[in-house]
């Protein structure tokens, strides 16, 4: 325990990271990170935080898991990330209620836009990014298909119980995928894409 600072310093502190919106989490963080000296640094003008633009290329080749091949990867350009530009996409079917075949959902999405799997693998690098309108779910990349031992797979990215743990209400991110044999659910498995054409 600190001898430096007084109890009421640290509240104060504590009272201004809530305000700012820090989470426990993120104060865990804050205290084991290398880059605490760095903050102190921009505390007395020494230094300054620059806002990172992370631009994911949706045109590059993707990620091939071992053993798979690429079916279909429709190339999406430039995209400089922003969560609001996610949106989910539920097919008439799903929105009724009621699952739906995979391979009637990719005919259904065609010449819609939907993301590639280059979004998902990025989010996958950079999970902290993850927007929270994705928890709950998992959301299929529909614009890059795999095919492996004869099926056709999407992958995509899922929030589920985090096993390793061993505790109940530990959850993290995974990549998922399933077969296009398979049903996608009405609630639970949205397409990925840009928020302009949900």
């Amino acid at each position: 325990m600190s001898t430096l600072f007084s109890v009421g310093q640290m509240n104060q502190l504590g009272d201004s990271l809530e305000a700012a919106g820090f989470t426990p989490d993120d104060v865990t963080k804050l205290r084991s990170s290398p880059l605490l000296p760095d903050f102190r640094s921009v505390l007395l003008g020494h230094a300054k935080i620059v806002e990172v633009k992370h631009i994911i290329d949706l045109e590059a080749n993707p990620f091939v898991p071992n053993g798979w091949e690429v079916e279909e990867h429709i190339r999406g350009g430039q995209l400089e990330w922003d969560p609001a530009k996610i949106a989910l996409y539920l097919s008439e079917t799903q929105r009724l209620g009621r699952s739906i075949d995979g391979h009637k959902l990719r005919e259904e999405l065609k010449g819609k836009p939907c993301y590639n799997a280059n979004l998902l693998d990025f989010l996958l690098h950079y999970r902290e990014l993850i927007p929270e309108n994705l928890k709950g779910k998992s959301t299929f990349f529909w614009d890059t298909i795999y095919r492996y031992s004869g099926m056709l797979i999407v992958r995509g990215l899922s929030w589920d119980k985090d096993w390793d743990e061993g505790l109940v209400d530990s959850y993290k991110w995974n990549e998922d995928f399933r077969s296009l044999n398979d049903d996608f659910h009405p609630i639970f498995h949205p397409a990925a894409v840009p928020a302009s054409s949900s």
